[in-house]
């Protein structure tokens, strides 16, 4: 495989990387401040005794956990909480009314243009991801605006190609597979199984090995996950490679639930829906912030309960996000998709309006929830690392809405107010 281009010259980090995230860590920073009036201490903290002999050095694993970020661009990115940034005049499309979401600045277009032009490359040079008939189609969907403004912290274009090919090739899987160019829920379960070996190496005898290494180039999904995932190996630890390999699987599972229920023409519960939601939803993305950003959640810190709730709650915001502006797309499409309007529609008997407006609902319990956790956990564990992470995340989901909202070539919102 080539070696990564070289990065051109390019704007400096984008100054909204600052703005990004920090109404979450504004109310952290009100909540520590209320818990330290009342305690005369940090939240969480517990008193140290005063160092002497008897007291141990912390180990090298703990100093690094409290050493926080390393990396490049961890320099040039503070934990400093300015005002929140207000709508550019330019940003095109209509965001949807009464969805609470946060007003982001355009992504930079500098890092726009190059992304966007490494991305079209590697799509048709090394991977073959597409005949040329699909060419609109792949301009449409902005994928480099789409990564630049998901992920404002990026150290270099280099670190943003992780993210833009990893994304490529997740809506490569999903529309060859699933969706719009010839998936089905026929057979998806083989389908799935065998893309996931591109991440998850198999590793059996030598007899059947060459076989399996054959299988990666047979097709454009497969293809495309093989090649994301050893560009993305290349740069990120042991660790953050197979959590991003766990939250694939995951997706996957979502979306072989999603296949049973149209094989059966079932529409779920509500409940049950957004658990699959859960599992069949943008997680992926956000959970890789660190490595796009050049440096490390160390693993301890990402699987604490508390972090996997924020990550979660994350996921299921911009998911919904996802449903309520591809709504009318859907809509359009043969067959029926499942998304939550419709969900809610057939199982509680509202009309097509009342159900749309109720999801919006849903989608604003998420965020409140999302911003909560992430407040509180931000308060409670003042790593600067977990810091980063979770204005990271809060930044990908910001990213997330604004790339929905402005991308008026894939989106339209439907006529209900």
């Amino acid at each position: 495989m080539p070696a990564p281009e070289p990065t051109p010259p390019q704007s400096s980090l984008p100054e909204a990387a600052a703005h990004f995230g920090a109404y979450v860590l504004a109310d952290a920073a009100a909540r520590a401040r209320d818990i330290t009036a009342a305690t005369g201490g940090p939240p969480g903290a517990p008193t140290l005794p005063a160092p002497s002999a008897e007291v141990p050095a912390p180990s090298a694993g703990l100093d690094r956990v409290l050493r926080g970020p390393t990396g490049l661009g961890t320099a040039g990115l503070r934990l400093t909480l300015p005002e929140e940034p207000q709508a550019p005049a330019a940003a095109q499309g209509t965001p949807i009314p009464g969805l609470y979401h946060h007003p982001v600045p355009e992504p930079d277009p500098v890092r726009v243009e190059e992304v966007s032009r490494r991305i079209k490359s590697w799509a048709l040079e090394e991977v073959s991801l597409y005949p040329d008939d699909w060419e609109e189609e792949f301009d449409g969907f902005s994928v480099g605006r789409y990564m630049v403004g998901c992920h404002p912290d990026a150290p270099t274009i280099d670190h943003l190609m992780l993210a833009t090919r990893l994304m490529v090739a997740e809506n490569a899987v999903d529309d060859c597979y699933c969706e719009d160019h010839g998936g089905s829920p026929i057979g998806l379960g083989e389908r799935l199984l065998l893309a996931h070996t591109a991440l998850d190496p198999l590793h059996t005898t030598r007899e059947y090995q060459p076989e399996w290494a054959k299988s990666l180039h047979s097709d454009a999904p497969r293809r495309a996950y093989r090649s994301a995932m050893e560009y993305f190996a290349q740069t990120a630890s042991a660790s953050q490679t197979d959590r991003f390999r766990h939250d694939m699987a995951r997706l996957h599972m979502g979306y072989l639930a999603e296949a049973a229920w149209a094989q059966q023409d079932h529409v779920p519960e509500v409940w049950e829906y957004l658990a699959m939601r859960q599992f069949n939803n943008f997680r992926p993305c956000p959970t890789i912030t660190d490595t796009v950003g050049g440096y490390e959640l160390p693993a301890d810190l990402h699987a604490q309960p508390a972090m996997q709730k924020v990550i979660a709650l994350a996921g299921n915001a911009t998911t919904i996000v996802n449903d309520l502006y591809s709504y009318t797309k859907e809509l359009d499409a043969p067959g029926r998709h499942l998304n939550l309007p419709v969900v809610i529609a057939e199982r509680e008997g509202l009309s097509d309006r009342d159900a749309y407006l109720k999801s919006v609902e849903v989608h604003n319990d998420l965020m409140h929830d999302f911003e909560t956790e992430a407040a509180a956990l931000a308060a409670d564990c003042p790593v600067p690392s977990v810091q980063r992470f979770l204005r990271g995340v809060a930044a990908w989901v910001d990213g997330n809405h604004h790339w929905h909202q402005t991308n008026t070539y894939r989106y339209s919102l439907p006529d209900f107010w």
